[in-house]
């Protein structure tokens, strides 16, 4: 059966390169990629599969479903870019390869007794997609779900911290800066003070835990008074609790600014809660097999929790039922994710080459699990009445 999966990816590859790249030259932000969303929606119909659009309640949210088994297998499909940058996390391979894992394993699904469910997932980079569709329902019967995000290293097992975005407004007083500034209340000086107190908490942080940020409005004019700033920041830890802990600590920080200066603030929560990744130890290690199959090397399990990571809201659907993020490896010289260079190296030929590598990864993973009594029974545990 092995051999029916990658006759499939081969004969898709075609259309999966040119998803990818069409994707990669036309980056959209959250919850506003309407034309990658449909390109990947469009070919899914295309080739049968039932879809249903604006799942969610969003817009660039659907899923792509086929087969009738009792074991739903999930993929998804991330197509957001990021400001400036573009596909500079690759997410144009993350959903070409989960849309040729699909298709893939479509053609097993009956004698498999599986049903394939392609979830497009927007909003990955900021804004929670997945936390939002898996509230909604949308990963109710789904047993496990998989993708697999490219990266200058080849991993299995991938974690994330987790993560939770803070957005503060200092609101003060506009002044003459020169003639009476001590009418004034200067927000930015608000910021700054706050700025300066999250560097100095940097020295006591916990193992893993985060803070960075930047400006996103310091004033309009210098000699104003600026009455109005804001910024925005990331707050990482290794998990939800130390989460907590550190945004208490953050929040302090903010408080602080406005004491200095005698100015208002607010602290807003822009996005959900990004839960750490949990990676299913079983569907790990078959995607391990997977993946050393084809030629690929992967780091050692030892490397790969000693890998510095990110963050992603995969980890919420980790946390609530089998599920991997794997890593795929593309050739970008020296450059990192989030990158113009890593941009640049996501549609390529090494990309072209993990968009099917990483499809044909998924799709034995999937069915390894499909054919496996026991796992199969744990799987299905989840979703059973």
């Amino acid at each position: 059966m092995a051999s029916i999966l990658a006759a499939a990816v081969e004969r898709h590859a075609d259309h999966l390169w040119a998803l990818s790249r069409s994707i990669h030259a036309e980056p959209e932000l959250a919850f506003a990629e309407y034309r990658s969303a449909a390109k990947v929606a469009n070919l899914m119909e295309a080739e049968g599969f039932a879809l249903e659009r604006g799942v969610a309640g969003l817009d660039t949210a659907f899923t792509a479903t086929y087969g009738a088994g009792e074991l739903v297998i999930g993929l998804c499909a991330e197509y957001d870019a990021l400001p400036e940058v573009g596909h500079a996390c690759g997410h144009n391979i993350i959903a070409a390869s989960s849309a040729g894992a699909a298709l893939a394993l479509r053609e097993l699904a009956d004698r498999l007794n599986v049903t394939i469910k392609l979830i497009g997932t927007p909003a990955e980079e900021s804004g929670g997609g997945k936390v939002l569709l898996l509230q909604a329902g949308v990963f109710d019967d789904v047993a496990m779900a998989m993708m697999v995000h490219p990266a200058p290293e080849e991993t299995c097992a991938s974690t994330s911290l987790a993560i939770t975005d803070l957005a503060v407004r200092y609101t003060g007083k506009a002044a003459h800066a020169a003639r009476a500034p001590h009418r004034g209340r200067n927000a930015a000086d608000a910021l700054t003070v706050a700025q300066v107190a999250v560097g100095l908490l940097r020295q006591h942080l916990e193992p893993q835990q985060m803070v960075h940020g930047i400006v996103t409005h310091g004033g309009a004019a210098p000699n104003v008074v600026p009455a109005d700033t804001s910024a925005l920041y990331y707050v990482r830890a290794p998990d939800v609790e130390s989460l907590h802990q550190l945004e208490t600590r953050v929040r302090a920080c903010f408080e602080a600014g406005a004491l200095a200066t005698g100015c208002a603030h607010e602290v807003t929560q822009c996005s959900p809660v990004y839960t750490e990744l949990v990676p299913d130890p079983w569907l790990a290690a078959a995607y391990r097999v997977a993946i050393t199959g084809l030629g690929r090397s992967p780091l050692s399990p030892e490397e790969e929790r000693a890998r510095r990571s990110g963050s992603t809201d995969m980890g919420n659907v980790s946390q609530a039922l089998p599920a991997i993020h794997p890593t795929i490896a593309i050739d970008c010289g020296e450059a990192v994710n989030h990158q113009p260079e890593f941009a640049a190296a996501c549609a390529t030929p090494s990309a072209d080459r993990a968009v099917c590598d990483g499809a044909l990864a998924l799709a034995l993973t999937g069915l390894a699990a499909a054919t496996d009594d026991e796992q199969r029974q744990r799987l299905m545990q989840r979703v059973s009445p």
